[in-house]
């Protein structure tokens, strides 16, 4: 047996690409594996131009296009290379695929993938087309934040909406078509008491103004700029309006009444937010109407059985507890490699 003091520690890079409106789910997927294992492995971030700066105690570097990725890969020279977001491209990979043992993507509808070692599809596309041996898709592999995780179940326990129901509209970080404006000014048109409050994400560009006058001119209605706890918010909710990507993960970790709105042609695609499994999917945003949006509503506000149903069918998924299997096969990546480089010598064969 190799002495801990001689036994090299493991290296893991973790490249940030948030494109295509994926928000900062990602980001926190990152931090909940990387606080996780920074006792096993040394973790480093890269991350792109379009992405966040991460918000972490781990060292980080700022990447410029593809040649500066593999420049501070081939300095690092990682055991696993963790790519989060984006869609990735085979002559990349294909490069990566040289310089680093293992390689795992999240979230990746590239032809990248296909010369990765494993994908997780926390996001998957409703098909019937049998994927590669190497990827792995389903709601089993959302990894929820702690905070969330407290709130499991808090919709089953709440009792019949009151007198002011609780909407709450979120589209994310970005919410690249502002369908919260859209949305909201739908809303104003219900003639009902309702308590609404709206989110705005950090990332969001647009007009805030807009979302400010309507909310003044509408009883009850209140917008919530980020950091705020969105947590705290949706399991104090009734019903939930928002967008098709991450977001139904997180509602269905506390069971919550939610009506789907797709902001692109991407989200549209996704399998997780569907009737069956407890949400009301009214397609894509821009071309939802009024009348389709307000019944969807009422619908979920006037009908128990709607409501319960609803809830009982995203609770009985058990979305949340995927942090698990993605930290196994992480070190079965680490303990396993799919290559070697010049000099790459695995703890396994020191143990011989």
């Amino acid at each position: 047996m190799v002495p801990i003091e001689q036994q090299v520690q493991k290296k893991i890079v973790m490249y940030l690409s948030i494109t295509d409106g994926k928000g900062s789910y990602p980001l926190r997927r990152a931090a909940i594996l990387a606080n996780a294992l920074k006792s096993e492995a040394e973790i480093t971030f890269l991350y792109d131009t379009e992405t966040i700066q991460p918000n972490t105690d781990f060292t980080y570097y700022s990447v410029d296009g593809p040649s500066s990725l593999l420049k501070h890969v081939a300095d690092l020279q990682p055991d696993l290379f963790i790519r989060d977001g984006g869609v990735s491209h085979r002559e990349e990979v294909a490069k990566l695929q040289e310089l680093v043992p293992s390689l795992l993507h999240f979230d990746d509808f590239g032809e990248g993938g296909h010369l990765a070692d494993l994908v997780v599809q926390t996001l998957y596309e409703e098909t019937h087309e049998t994927l590669p041996d190497h990827y792995t898709a389903g709601h089993e592999t959302f990894a929820a934040d702690p905070s969330l995780k407290r709130s499991r179940g808090a919709g089953l326990k709440r009792k019949k909406p009151a007198d002011s129901p609780h909407l709450v509209i979120s589209f994310g970080d970005e919410d690249p078509g502002n369908l919260t404006y859209r949305a909201l000014r739908h809303i104003k048109q219900l003639q009902i008491p309702l308590n609404v409050s709206v989110l705005i994400g950090s990332n969001y560009t647009h007009d805030v103004s807009e979302i400010q006058m309507m909310a003044l001119s509408r009883r009850n209605t209140r917008v919530l700029r980020a950091p705020q706890n969105h947590t705290e918010v949706f399991s104090k909710a009734d019903m939930i309006l928002c967008d098709a990507g991450y977001t139904p993960y997180e509602v269905a970790v506390i069971g919550v009444p939610c009506i789907v709105l797709a902001q692109n042609d991407f989200e549209s695609n996704l399998g997780f937010p569907t009737e069956q499994n407890g949400f009301i999917h009214l397609g894509l945003g821009r071309k939802v109407t009024q009348s389709n949006l307000l019944n969807a509503i009422m619908e979920l506000l006037l009908h128990d059985a709607r409501r319960e149903r609803a809830v009982k069918r995203q609770l009985r998924l058990n979305v949340g507890d995927g942090e698990e299997k993605l930290l196994e096969a992480i070190r079965y990546l680490l303990e396993f490699p799919k290559r070697k480089r010049a000099g790459y010598v695995t703890l396994r064969e020191n143990r011989r």
